[in-house]
């Protein structure tokens, strides 16, 4: 999920790059000058800009994508319980492993 997180994260702040370079090109003279000024400021204003949409992202996947998670792993928890699962127990792992 972080990976999906992180993947979602980059590609908007891809677009919101792009639409910026659109929407300053006014500034292209003044690049080397904003860049020697002010390129602290712009890359720590990025970095937290990136936090705040990566942990926004994360949180909606987890909202919208791990619904009823809970509850479907109880049962499989269950099913591991009463033995009709192909998961092994963690009583039957350890079995396994000794010689």
């Amino acid at each position: 999920m972080i990976a999906n997180s992180l993947i979602t994260t980059i590609a908007i702040l891809l677009a919101i790059g792009f639409w910026l370079m659109g929407r300053l090109r006014f500034l292209i003279p003044y690049r080397h000058i904003l860049i020697h000024q002010y390129g602290v400021v712009i890359l720590v204003s990025a970095a937290v800009l990136f936090v705040n949409i990566f942990a926004t992202v994360y949180v909606i996947q987890r909202k919208f994508f791990l619904k009823d998670t809970g509850r479907k792993l109880s049962h499989i928890d269950k099913q591991v319980i009463i033995g009709h699962s192909v998961v092994p127990s963690p009583k039957d792992a350890t079995d396994e492993a000794l010689p």
